[in-house]
């Protein structure tokens, strides 16, 4: 069911919820196929008997339908794929984030000086150094990782590493000490994000799409590391098993710096100036 925290400017809303408003919002005639969802709006309180959209979803709404800049957060961990985000309007800036086997997803308002503080909340980021190791970095390929991840999914006991480690030595494109390494964090790996902006921007006198990114793998106690190649963003069909992994520790402080040049220049955006947000980096 849908629902709203006014207090807080919170909403629950799935898919469906969320195109019939946005149809309702444009004045478009409601499509078929939606009257559970139109008599779950209206139970709830977001949608009069009239069919009036409650004033306090005008502000979520406008900003979902035209936003100047878009920040995807796709985490990836043990129970499946979420998608979390934000969605930086003209005047305000909401968080978009999604909960395993729910249907609603929730957004809420964020204030713009704290954009970055809240996509850190929506991946969980921590204080971590980086990882002090033998090697500056790891590089194998995908397909080995595939074969790692694949001799993790047997039995959850302290011989996981080792598993692993016959499993990537038959492979035989990882030495001492980056074999031990590497195994170890595929079995910490707790989550890998996908972290993505996009914007409509200004090319000389043409008009582009600015699109901008990075992956962090969160392997728990081993840190984070930066996934360098294969770089984002990454397109679907892009990357096969020959596609080069390129894994580098990473503390933080530089993940919130990456996080902070996600959002576009000012020279980047289309139009003279930064939105109202004020979430264009100067």
């Amino acid at each position: 069911m849908p629902s709203y925290d006014s207090a807080r400017s919170r909403f629950r809303l799935a898919e469906d919820h969320l195109a019939l408003l946005i149809h309702m919002m444009s004045g478009e005639p409601l499509p078929a196929g939606y009257g559970a969802a139109a008599a779950e709006l209206q139970h709830s309180g977001l949608v009069s008997e009239t069919g009036e959209i409650s004033v306090q979803l005008v502000p979520l709404l406008e900003t979902l339908a035209a936003p100047e800049v878009a920040i995807s957060a796709e985490v990836i961990g043990q129970q499946g794929v979420l998608n979390h985000g934000l969605a930086v309007g003209e005047t305000y800036v909401f968080s978009h984030e999604e909960w395993p086997g729910q249907r609603e997803v929730e957004y809420a308002q964020v204030e713009p000086k704290l954009l970055v503080w809240s996509l850190a909340f929506l991946v969980n980021l921590r204080q971590a150094d980086a990882l002090d190791v033998a090697v500056p970095y790891i590089e194998t390929s995908i397909g080995t990782m595939d074969v790692g991840l694949a001799a993790l999914d047997g039995p959850a006991d302290d011989d996981a590493p080792e598993r692993i480690q016959r499993a990537l030595t038959e492979v035989g494109d990882l030495t001492e000490p980056a074999l031990s390494l590497f195994s170890h964090l595929l079995t910490e790996l707790r989550a890998h994000w996908r972290l993505t902006s996009a914007w409509h921007g200004r090319d000389g006198g043409q008009l582009t799409v600015g699109v901008r990114g990075f992956g962090i793998w969160d392997c728990g106690p081993l840190g984070y590391w930066h996934r360098e190649s294969p770089s984002e963003p990454v397109h679907e069909g892009q990357v096969g098993p020959d596609s080069p992994l390129v894994l580098r520790p990473v503390n933080s402080k530089r993940i919130w710096d990456m996080m902070t040049d996600l959002l576009p220049g000012e020279n980047e955006v289309r139009g003279p100036q930064s939105n109202g947000t004020g979430a264009v980096r100067d």
